[in-house]
């Protein structure tokens, strides 16, 4: 049976991501088996579920306010810091709310 309503949250994950959550469910959750398939340590696996769980409520808020989403997704990703992402966003809502 095909797939018919692929959810947003989804949609915004890579190939790797969606292997990672195919890999977890297989093993039940064991982010010690997860660590093991991957050749790296536990801690680095806890990372990058914790990253994945920020891109997955990122999406979410995407589309109520695109650009804050956008701006916290560059920040999860580590492609800007986090002090400037909580700047921007409080720039953007500032001149929002003064329109």
């Amino acid at each position: 049976m095909p797939i018919e309503y692929v959810p947003q949250w989804m949609q915004s994950l890579d190939e790797d991501d969606l292997t990672f959550i195919r890999n977890f469910i297989l093993t039940s959750g064991s982010l010690k088996e997860i660590a093991a398939q991957y050749g790296v340590t536990y801690p680095t696996v806890r990372l990058r579920l914790d990253r994945l769980i920020q891109r997955i409520k990122v999406s979410e808020e995407f589309s109520s306010e695109p650009y804050v989403a956008l701006i916290k997704k560059l920040a999860v990703d580590e492609k800007i810091d986090l002090d400037t992402a909580k700047l921007l966003i409080s720039e953007y809502r500032n001149t929002s709310e003064n329109k």
